[in-house]
């Protein structure tokens, strides 16, 4: 139970239900009353039906598939809760959506993390509780605290597990420069050396794969990445690891399961023998195949719920 303050709430939107739900048993708590749904026209309709005055007012939302009807979901509900005079709104996003979006790689494109980033300000968040932004700059995007959890802090432990720690027989693999950070802290806390791919994109969503720099012949390989939308970079990557590379196996894992398109097919085609996400977005039962484990991350917001909540240091999580 929360143990001292002011009232805790825990809301979900339609995204997650089942994380928000865990999280708010685990705080010993209920979920909040609220109904979300959407007029005959297709917009979105929101009751709280419970007061909220004063309360430090957590609302579980992923931006995930379909992104736009639950961002909107999520800003409605924000503002519902700023009307009603919530003490305290934290915006709990365990996928933030549009992030791929940071910066203009050409002429007029447009910067919408940016811009979702105005939106949950100008709804009324007062701060945003999210894991493994796409580029962890994005926090900077805002006016507002924002506490990125690492995804790492759950896959870790089960890879220590797993496989042991300084084990000779394994490598840790980025699949492209980008995620060279993330694959670094699984190095440091197993004790494991690095590999990279160094791979060309030709367009959004197409990759190629160029050159693998370090030595995985003969070793169990393990990919680490932030996402997997297509899983074309995963795929091609464990390709040029087990034909090039010459590894003895290759297992994959990343935070966030996003999964569209012909990701499904191609992981059940390709030379991944398992694959390990989060369920940071829900994973429908067409998308469930063998190859897939799903890893909880309910304990890790849980807690760093319970940390803001009682003015504690969120960044302790992470040792």
């Amino acid at each position: 139970m929360i143990p001292h303050g002011t009232s805790i709430k825990i809301f979900a939107g339609n995204s997650n239900p089942a994380l928000a739900l865990q999280i708010a048993t685990s705080l010993g708590l209920e979920l909040g009353k609220a109904v979300v749904t959407k007029f005959s026209d297709g917009e979105i309709s929101v009751s709280i039906n419970e007061t909220v005055r004063g309360a430090d007012v957590f609302v579980v939302q992923s931006t995930c598939n379909p992104v736009n009807d639950n961002l909107m979901e999520m800003l409605i509900m924000i503002d519902a809760f700023r009307r009603a005079s919530a003490g305290r709104i934290t915006a709990v996003m365990p996928y933030f959506g549009y992030a791929r979006q940071d910066r203009k790689t050409k002429a007029r494109d447009p910067i919408s993390a940016k811009l979702v980033a105005d939106l949950i300000e100008a709804a009324g968040a007062d701060r945003v509780l999210t894991m493994d932004l796409h580029a962890s700059q994005l926090q900077g995007f805002f006016n507002i605290p924002v506490d990125n959890l690492l995804g790492t802090s759950v896959l870790i432990p089960y890879f220590a597990d797993k496989y042991g720690m300084g084990n000779d027989n394994v490598v840790v693999v980025a699949p492209d420069l980008g995620s060279v950070g993330r694959a670094r802290k699984f190095t440091e806390r197993l004790d494991l050396p690095l590999a990279i791919i160094d791979k060309r994109r030709q367009r959004a969503n197409v990759s190629e794969v160029m050159n693998i720099i370090g030595d995985v012949r003969g070793k169990q390989v393990i990919l680490v990445d932030d996402m997997i939308d297509t899983a074309g970079t995963l795929c091609n990557a464990a390709a040029a690891l087990m034909d090039i590379g010459g590894a003895k196996n290759v297992v994959a894992c990343a935070t966030h399961a996003i999964l569209s398109g012909p990701a499904i097919e191609r992981l059940e085609n390709s030379a991944i023998s398992e694959v390990y996400l989060l369920d940071t977005v829900p994973l429908p039962a067409s998308k469930k195949i063998d190859k897939i484990k799903v890893l909880p991350v309910s304990n890790m917001f849980t807690e760093a719920i319970r940390r803001i909540y009682e003015e504690a240091s969120v960044s302790e999580i992470f040792s």
